[in-house]
């Protein structure tokens, strides 16, 4: 249903462009009509009552289109020269910001309110008036197909049969004048599509796969139900969308078992879905525009079925290469129907007989039907529901009854471009290798030898790959099989993306501002003749920020900026002031860098003065020096306050003034929140109010000053809940920083505190105690009624911005998140629709996703606890983002998460240097891709793991007792076998119950090994020592065992 306006505590708001911008555009075509749209009409009227039965209907469709919202019990007149509403108070409020303002070309909005008292008959008569004073006064536009009813629309009726007035059917002209979308429509339209698409290929497609690989017997009406709740309810379909918002075009329609009905008043019946040929047709509702997909899914399809469908698919491509800007709707028809006559005359008969309509608000508009008859002609911006198909088709080769007849079904939602093919914005595959299932049957299975195997259960596609089922419990691909899968399309993907970015950017250049170096003066005449100067002494020059030293008698100057520190100490009778310069290959900062104009010219690294601290006279020599030293240190200090004034105003983009609400409305507000960074000064916390008016926020603190964000410069919204959390909080992350204080901000929060942050640990707690109980009981409660405060005012905001600035409020994801230290401490970072953030202390951490183009997991070894995640972003002039300490126990959950948002990551053993690395791939980046881009780090993950699997694999061979295979066969044989001897005289020993010993001790055989070492060095009687430290091991493990032996005897 259209979003209606029935409640007082409703924040809805008119967006007056939108409103006048499509006003402007119906009295255009009004004037420019000759009878064709509009049949002559004098005025038009539109009638809306409150009937909850109507789903579609021009008059609500033209309301929609116009204010954004349903206006139940409410008269719209068109006339000439005016605009007349009659409807309720409220009504009239949210009108009243168009009824205020008058633009040229379009007639004043003129309000009228309802009056029960004489049942309106006052307020007709006006309307009435005005529709006489409009042109010829005689023909009066409706939409006469429309029956709509409540008391206020039975009195209007009635009303209306007292006047002599001739009525004529305009909805054909309303619906083509509103068929071109604006890009407000368009992307509602787009995101409704996506729904649709991810509903079919990410939900009902695994559902019928699994169905048909464990033959399950399900209900098609039971299909559909399970549809409607995934595309309502689930909200990983509809990530960053209002459930509110969401709905179905029409109750999904699944079909198969021979009978099919290729219509959208077809039902889903109570028959069990038939393996064989399966149609399913579904359409989301996004923000009240249509989106529609069908598909067909092919069970152990035929050859003559797999071309039939191709052939189907061919004639969509037709289609829409056909229509577009210009075309009229029956060429396409037309078009269509030549080539099923051209290439497969059979199939003639079972075409259906139209091939889409006009869709937006309204699902279906039969006056933009693509069939023969249709004489409209496609405009830029229209968007159609292209559906077609063969009904009645033969299966020659079928066993069972009801696979003899067949249907085939495609459909997509399309938008008409000018110069170029009609656009699908459903992007649901729907190629044979896509929508097909083949089953291995028996000889198969007897002909690979492997007779009960659960494996060639599986089912695999036309191309012969397996496929994948999400609830498979027989041999099947592991998930980590179908990750590595996923990243290698990814990685292939990641790396022409960035060669094709690299290219399109060699072009451009890329503005820097290079900031001329410091003069201390531009000419000789700044220069001063001050007494000091002229005596050879150090001067400091406060003005111009510039120290004159005296240099082989000559006085050179030197702005302070020069000077990279000074320092003043006394030895003996004598003062010594030595001031270090800033040169090439000196330390410039961490960020600044050594940036000189001529970097090849001669730099003076330091001086050095002395002075006597002997008195002579009246005056102290020295005292010149320690004068100089106070002055350049208060000039330096003034100095670099202002560069780092400067540096914080760097990025900070001017703000719009904030548009507040009108007086006559309340604008949302939250009351009693913090701020966070805070806005005063001190310790103490800012608390305010937060509002929300018509183009940004205002937090006005108690104390403090007032902070404007708006929503333009709002690059993410989160709302995180109180769950588990002692705050709730809303979070802004900004496109460009804001200036708050002294200092530059890109993250603003706004929050409140749920229960204590504190527990004294020191009072005992028991779980009868009633006092505890009902604090407990007092706090749920509390976190609730925030919840639900603090969630009713994000949606007030999104509805506000829903015709503007579109913003929506992600929530972070609980269940996904993980550990890790990203800055100082470990936190627990959260995913959210478009982000990973940490939210609940400060510093915050926000990541957008699109940003990033990799994701390198360090340190990933299973005898360590923590890894590292490092994520570098698709600009590689930006510094990369590290979480570290990430728990080994996150990495799967982690790697899950990450495929699933199509984002390539790899893994090693070590810690890399990435500013090393991201400096060289600045430097050349076609080398860096001309030699495999960031493939060497899969490399290294592949080779990491064959090295771990090969040292267990040693490790599982390895004997117990003895060395290696390696050190056996680097001993000589008489090594081993005077091993053996001692081996066997050991044992001969142990019979005969002796705990003695023959071998020698440890300190004797490292004696020998080093007299060894200096007598004959080499690999040979290193090897031999080796042998001999074994041997002895054996032999004292061999005395121990026996002297345990006796002892236990």
């Amino acid at each position: 249903q259209i979003p209606r306006i029935l409640l007082s505590g409703d924040m809805v708001s008119l967006d007056k462009e939108a409103f006048f911008r499509r006003v402007s555009r119906l009295y255009n075509a009004w004037e420019n009509d000759n009878g064709e749209l509009f049949q002559g009409a004098d005025a038009f009227v539109s009638a809306v009552g409150q009937d909850e039965d109507v789903t579609y209907a021009k008059s609500t469709a033209l309301q929609a289109w116009l204010f954004g919202y349903e206006l139940p019990d409410t008269v719209t007149v068109f006339c000439k020269s005016e605009i007349a509403v009659l409807s309720s108070k409220k009504k009239n409020e949210f009108l009243k910001p168009v009824s205020e303002v008058s633009q040229d070309g379009i007639p004043q909005v003129k309000l009228l309110l309802r009056n029960k008292d004489d049942k309106n008959s006052e307020n007709f008569k006006q309307l009435f008036a005005a529709v006489r004073s409009s042109g010829e006064g005689k023909k009066l536009g409706m939409f006469l197909k429309e029956k709509l009813s409540s008391p206020f629309l039975d009195q209007w009726n009635e009303a209306l049969k007292t006047e002599s007035f001739g009525e004529v059917e305009v909805g054909p002209g309303f619906a083509y004048v509103m068929a071109p979308k604006d890009e407000i429509e368009l992307t509602l339209i787009k995101r409704a599509a996506q729904l649709s698409s991810d509903v079919f290929g990410k939900y009902f497609k695994a559902q019928v796969m699994e169905t048909v690989d464990q033959e399950k017997r399900v209900k098609h009406a039971r299909f559909a139900e399970l549809i409607e709740k995934a595309a309502t309810e689930e909200k990983r379909y509809t990530s960053g969308m209002d459930l509110d918002q969401v709905e179905m075009c029409y109750p999904p329609i699944v079909q198969s078992g021979g009978n099919f009905q290729l219509k959208f008043s077809a039902i889903s019946d109570e028959n069990k879905l038939h393996f064989g040929v399966i149609i399913c047709s579904l359409g989301a509702r996004f923000k009240s525009y249509c989106s529609n997909v069908i598909r067909t899914m092919l069970v152990e399809p035929t050859q003559e079925q797999q071309d039939n469908y191709l052939f189907l698919v061919e004639l969509e491509e037709l289609i829409f290469a056909k229509l577009r800007h210009g075309v009229k709707l029956c060429d396409v028809y037309a078009a269509a129907v030549d080539r099923v006559k051209s290439k497969k005359p059979e199939l003639e008969s079972g075409f259906t007989r139209n091939v889409g309509f006009g869709m937006g608000i309204e699902f279906r508009e039969s006056s933009l039907m693509i069939n023969s008859r249709a004489t409209a002609v496609a405009q830029k911006g229209m968007v159609f529901n292209v559906n077609l198909g063969f009904s009645g088709l033969i299966n020659s080769a079928a066993v069972d009854e009801a696979d003899k007849t067949y249907a085939l079904f495609i459909g997509d939602t399309v938008i008409v471009q000018e110069d170029s093919p009609a656009v699908s914005v459903t992007m649901t595959k729907k190629l044979i290798k896509n929508i097909a299932i083949f089953l291995k049957d028996d000889d198969e299975e007897d002909e690979d030898g492997q007779d009960g195997s659960a494996e060639d259960d599986l089912l695999i596609t036309a191309e012969g790959r397996r496929a994948v089922l999400d609830t498979r419990t027989r041999a099947e691909l592991t998930a980590e099989k179908r990750r590595k899968l996923h990243q290698t399309e990814l990685g292939q993907q990641m790396n022409e993306e960035a060669k094709r970015r690299l290219a399109e950017a060699k072009g451009q250049v890329k503005e820097r501002k290079v900031r001329t170096s410091n003069v201390a003066y531009k000419h000789l005449s700044l220069m001063p003749q001050e007494p000091d100067i002229q005596e050879a002494k150090i001067y400091v020059d406060r003005k111009y920020e510039a120290v004159v030293l005296p240099i082989a008698g000559v006085p050179t100057p030197f702005h302070v900026s020069a000077i990279k520190n000074i320092s003043k100490n006394d030895e003996g009778d004598y003062s010594y002031l030595r001031i270090n310069f800033f040169f090439p290959g000196s330390t410039f900062g961490r960020t600044e860098g050594a940036s000189f104009t001529n970097p090849d010219a001669t730099f003076l690294k330091e001086v050095t003065y002395r002075s006597s601290c002997v008195r002579t006279g009246h005056a102290v020599p020295a005292n010149n020096l320690s004068t100089a030293f106070r002055l350049i240190k208060e000039v330096q200090k003034k100095w670099r306050t202002r560069e780092a004034e400067r540096k914080e105003m760097e990025g900070i983009v001017e703000q719009a003034t904030l548009q507040l609400m009108p007086h006559s409305k309340s604008p949302p507000k939250l009351k009693d929140v913090y701020i966070r960074p805070n806005i005063t000064a001190g310790k103490t916390r800012s608390q305010g109010v937060l509002e929300a008016h018509m183009n940004g926020f205002r937090f006005t603190a108690y104390r403090g000053p007032t902070v404007d964000v708006l929503y333009n410069n709002i690059k993410h919204a989160f709302f995180q809940p109180c769950d588990n959390e002692m705050i709730l909080v809303l979070h802004f992350h900004l496109k460009n920083p804001i200036l708050l204080g002294k200092k530059k901000q890109q993250e603003i929060q706004f929050y409140t505190e749920v229960g204590e942050i504190a527990t004294d640990l020191g009072h005992r707690h028991s779980m009868h105690d009633r006092d505890d109980l009902a604090a407990e009981q007092a706090e749920r409660e509390l976190r609730s009624k925030l919840n639900h405060a603090f969630d009713s005012f994000r949606k007030k905001v999104e509805t506000l911005t829903s015709n503007r600035q579109q913003l929506e409020f992600d929530v972070p994801f609980r269940d996904l998140g993980f550990h890790g230290v990203p800055v100082r401490s470990s936190v627990l970072l959260q995913p959210t629709t478009h982000c990973l953030v940490h939210l609940t202390e400060s510093p915050f951490f926000v990541i957008t996703l699109d940003e990033i183009e990799l994701v390198h997991f360090e340190r990933v070894q299973f005898h360590l606890k923590n890894f590292d995640i490092v994520f570098v972003f698709k600009d590689y002039s930006r510094k990369v983002a590290m979480v570290s300490s990430v728990p080994m126990t996150s990495l799967d959950a982690v790697r899950e998460w990450l495929d699933s948002c199509d984002i390539k990551y790899t893994e090693g053993i070590q810690s890399l240097n990435w500013a090393k690395i991201m400096k060289t791939i600045n430097e050349d980046p076609d080398d860096f891709f001309e030699n495999g881009g960031w493939s060497f780090l899969t490399m290294e993950s592949s080779s990491d793991e064959g090295e771990q699997e090969d040292d267990e694999d040693g490790q599982q061979y390895e004997p117990s007792a003895s060395g290696s295979g390696e050190d056996f066969q680097g001993s000589s044989s008489e090594d081993y076998d005077s091993m053996s001897e001692v081996d066997e005289e050991s044992d001969y020993e142990g019979e005969l119950g002796s705990d003695e010993s023959e071998g020698k001790d440890w300190d004797e055989l490292e004696k020998e090994a080093k007299d060894a070492d200096f007598v004959k060095p080499g690999w040979e009687l290193d090897d031999r020592i080796d042998d001999r430290k074994k041997s002895s091991r054996k032999r004292q493990s061999s005395s121990s065992q026996r002297s345990g032996n006796k002892r236990r005897k």
